[in-house]
């Protein structure tokens, strides 16, 4: 069972996370080779699968963005409980959220990054921009393969939620949101990197 860490310590959740499920699609290859990714801009999952995907009725769930983006009018009154939450997969734009939504993203309790892989880090990125493109302040949860050298990069990006990998060790986990005391780039979390820290330059306010 995977362990769910809210800011620095283990917590209980609430919430079921929904996923599609299985296309029945062979796995694509290329050159031999067994491809990871989705481009950008490709439909999620086919319109059967999504159609198949079952959603509770009860309680606290986190469903896909395709799941979302066709039901979103029947699950508006579920949302407007704080019952729905979205979760985007690392190919997904969040942009086609902030829209069905009109632009106010703070309206869902949760939102979920899905990290179907260690090397996709896509999913970074969908984090940054949640928070400073469209202002996300609300419960960010990472999904997937959640592990524990990813922690400090995670909450760097603007994760406060991880549910881990069912092999993962939460002690653990939670220490490695602190294994660096000085970050090397600019991020989401304001913290001012080593090349703004040199001996006379001003930092920016």
């Amino acid at each position: 069972m995977a362990d769910l860490i809210r800011g620095e310590a283990l917590a209980q959740d609430v919430w079921t996370w929904v996923k599609l499920p299985d296309s029945g699609e062979p796995v694509r290859k290329s050159a031999g080779k067994v491809v990871l990714f989705k481009l950008t801009g490709e439909p999620a999952a086919a319109d059967d699968v999504i159609d198949r995907c079952e959603v509770p009725a009860t309680g606290k769930v986190l469903i896909p963005l395709s799941v979302w983006l066709r039901r979103h009018e029947a699950l508006a009154a579920r949302m407007a409980a704080g019952e729905i939450g979205v979760w985007l997969d690392s190919h997904e734009e969040p942009a086609e959220l902030a829209d069905s939504l009109g632009g106010d993203l703070n309206r869902l309790p949760l939102i979920g990054v899905n990290f179907p892989k260690f090397i996709d880090g896509r999913g970074f990125s969908v984090g940054f921009i949640l928070r400073n493109r469209y202002g996300y302040r609300n419960e960010m949860r990472a999904l997937g393969d959640v592990l524990r050298d990813q922690m400090f990069f995670f909450r760097r990006t603007g994760f406060d939620a991880y549910l881990l990998r069912a092999d993962q060790k939460p002690e653990r986990c939670i220490a490695a949101l602190k294994d660096f005391s000085t970050p090397y780039q600019t991020s989401t979390d304001g913290n001012v990197p080593v090349f703004r820290r040199r001996i006379g330059q001003k930092v920016p306010a």
